[in-house]
């Protein structure tokens, strides 16, 4: 009984004199990050594979430096300080993953899925590793199978009410095609004419993210003044 307990103790020591629990947390935070990072990797996103693994593992990393730290040499402190400032820190990385163009913003997802990997890192360097591994699962599941599913939503056919103002006496047959070549179908038009403009009132029927790339290419016609879509 006492050689059992003698083993373990020193089992213990070597465990936290190695650090060991250290590298396990890493260990699995490499996995984590990896597995979000691979698919993000897969699916072409900016913030790819390695991305990914260098967070949750700096994130692992401070949160147990906050937890030995505050609690180093009978000193009493607040762990949840350096992981604050992890949390507002990431926000500034995920802000270079968002890009604005043409009124279309991308890369919320990756900004998104940046802050979340922070999370799983800081709950892994807490030591709650079923709560991180859990959490990571869950992750990939949102944006593996709710991404498919957003996509496939996204590309369901829309009828989109749609006002184009062109130049006086603007014949519509070249808009028309214009409009078919971006996937578009004309279900509905009412002209009106008026001194300064031609009008057409439309109903437009197609994938829902080809209403704004036709509108950009009717905008770019001189003889298109204006598109507004209902």
């Amino acid at each position: 009984m006492m050689l059992a307990q003698v083993t373990a103790q020193w089992l213990n020591d070597v465990f936290v004199g190695l650090r060991l629990d250290l590298a396990l947390k890493l260990g699995i935070a490499v996995l984590m990050g990896g597995a979000i990072g691979l698919e993000r990797q897969i699916a072409g996103k900016p913030a790819g594979l390695r991305t990914n693994i260098l967070i949750c593992l700096g994130s692992t990393l401070l949160m147990d430096l906050s937890i030995r730290i505050a609690g180093a040499d009978g000193r009493v402190g607040d762990p949840a300080r350096l992981a604050a400032q992890v949390v507002v820190g990431i926000g500034f990385l995920g802000a270079g993953t968002i890009m604005q163009s043409k009124g279309t913003i991308s890369g919320l997802t990756s900004a998104a899925t940046i802050w979340v990997v922070a999370a799983i890192g800081l709950t892994i360097g807490a030591g709650h590793f079923v709560e991180g591994l859990g959490a990571g699962a869950m992750v990939l599941i949102v944006l593996q199978v709710l991404g498919n599913l957003e996509h496939r939503l996204v590309r369901t056919q829309r009828t989109v009410p749609a006002t184009l103002r062109a130049a006086v006496r603007a014949d519509f047959a070249p808009l028309e095609q214009l409009l078919h070549e971006s996937g578009l179908k004309v279900v509905d038009r009412t002209t009106y004419d008026h001194p300064r403009d031609r009008v057409f009132e439309l109903r437009l029927r197609g994938p829902a993210p080809q209403f704004e790339v036709a509108r950009e290419l009717l905008l770019e016609r001189e003889d298109v003044l204006d598109m507004t879509l209902h």
